[in-house]
């Protein structure tokens, strides 16, 4: 029996990395989320989840401070009772918004961008045998944020060998265009330094070849007038489309969290001149039924129209989106916002998945557990 990786987690939110690491066979044991509404969605998601696949063991946030708040002692403590394990991971998605092409773009020295440091800071008080971190690719494609990184990489790299990706959730089967950076590091101590010396990317990275080049590979749908029919098309991969996230009107009342969506207060008549399928707007995006979404991120003006119904998606709908199972059910009566914003800041289970899976082989063969 393959030996189960104790791991903690950071900035949880919905638990959707941490499902996806659970999936590959680690082990979550602690975790962390200070807005205390997210923190009883994370609790009854994952609780609803794991009872679904047989698993009683109830989740709950273990600690709801801020990272910059909590000491490693109280962590430790928290965690492991006495003292640190020989082989344990962390992981976690600092907040992305100072870092986003559309955010505030403050980099490291915003509010949120400074919740980046204190994550690495907490990396090297606690020396994980490895670490994943995961965040918007703004963190590599704006040339400042890419050369702070750099130098915060460098001072990682003096513990840690370091490697890091872009990857894009519609690769992993996922009707979203996400793309994401993930970081992994592992304990040079734990690892043959001259196996990898020299080599730009030394991690076994998983992709996906029945959906590789997804966004190339097919001819998607242009935008199309609101309201028409539409005849499925023969060469798209259905689970890449919104359709197979749309829940039937019949089945809104029968199927957890489909009925929830926020009310629309403009003009009906003003919403159907959106086309389906048009999606390039600042807000009020209408998906297209046989196309993937844009990323998923349901705050402030960014509405995501429902493709031929006169509404926003549902909460439902928008887990499909994330590629969470219907067997994580969030409760009724807590506020719409905090769900929709605790949605959209998750990883894509399937590709949290997919990189946990690869870094679960990889440890395996590397400390032959």
């Amino acid at each position: 029996m393959l030996m189960k990786i104790p791991i903690l987690s950071f900035y949880s939110g919905g638990g959707f990395l941490d499902i996806g690491f659970e999936m590959a066979g680690f082990n979550i044991i602690w975790t962390n989320e200070i807005n205390e509404v997210i923190a009883k969605l994370h609790s009854a998601g994952i609780t609803s989840w794991r009872k679904a696949r047989g698993n009683g063991i109830k989740a709950e946030i273990f600690n709801t401070k801020s990272i910059e708040k909590i000491s490693s002692s109280e962590i430790i403590s928290e965690a492991f009772k006495c003292e640190l394990p020989e082989v344990f991971g962390i992981i976690g998605g600092p907040p992305c918004q100072d870092f986003s092409t559309n955010g505030s773009n403050k980099g490291f020295t915003g509010a949120r961008g400074k919740m980046t440091i204190h994550f690495i800071n907490k990396i090297l008080e606690l020396l994980p045998t490895f670490f994943v971190m995961e965040n918007v690719t703004g963190l590599l494609r704006i040339p400042a944020h890419k050369e702070r990184l750099a130098e915060i990489i460098r001072e990682i790299e003096m513990e840690y060998n370091v490697d890091y990706e872009i990857l894009n959730a519609i690769e992993f089967g996922v009707p979203q265009f996400r793309e994401r950076v993930f970081i992994i590091g592992i304990r040079k101590n734990k690892m043959n330094i001259e196996s990898i010396d020299g080599k730009e990317k030394w991690f076994k990275w998983p992709y996906n070849l029945k959906y590789r080049d997804a966004i190339k590979r097919h001819t998607w749908p242009e935008a199309v007038e609101y309201g028409r029919r539409l005849s499925i098309p023969k060469c798209i991969p259905m689970e890449l489309c919104i359709q197979s996230c749309l829940v039937p009107q019949s089945g809104v009342n029968k199927v957890a969290n489909a009925n929830e969506y926020f009310k629309l207060h403009k003009d009906h008549k003003e919403l159907a001149k959106i086309k389906e399928g048009e999606t390039n707007r600042p807000s009020f995006k209408r998906l297209h039924r046989f196309k993937y979404s844009p990323t998923a991120c349901y705050g402030n003006n960014e509405v995501h129209l429902h493709p031929y119904m006169q509404r926003r998606l549902s909460v439902r709908e928008a887990l499909r989106i994330q590629g969470v199972p219907d067997t994580y059910i969030l409760p009724a009566d807590l506020p719409l916002s905090q769900k929709f914003k605790m949605i959209g800041n998750g990883v894509p289970i399937p590709l949290a998945k997919a990189v946990a899976e690869a870094l679960h082989k990889y440890l395996c063969e590397l400390l032959n557990i």
